[in-house]
């Protein structure tokens, strides 16, 4: 069996936060680092940009915030991050 790109990996721990973990168990700070790790290894270009409503702002600072205090990850980094965070969530769940 051969071993999984870290791609492969960030996709798989993507599946498994939508698939087998409730968004409703895991903690609003912990959302927030996830959001930041996905958005960091995405695109590792924060944009500001805003479109939403009034009652949107707070939520929009709350994750642009946690976004930026993770920009000096690489892409790479911020998947195993992701990953790292999404397996012990699983394996805390067994």
């Amino acid at each position: 069996m051969s071993k999984l790109s870290l791609d492969e990996r960030f996709q798989e721990a993507i599946r498994n936060a939508n698939e087998k973990i409730p968004k409703t168990s895991v903690p609003q700070d912990v959302q927030l680092v996830l959001y930041a790790y996905y958005k960091q290894a995405l695109s590792e270009n924060i944009s500001y940009s805003h479109h939403g409503y009034e009652s949107d702002e707070v939520i929009t600072a709350f994750k642009q915030n946690a976004w930026m205090q993770v920009r000096h990850l690489s892409a790479d980094e911020a998947k195993e991050k992701y990953i790292e965070i999404i397996n012990q969530m699983l394996k805390d769940r067994q």
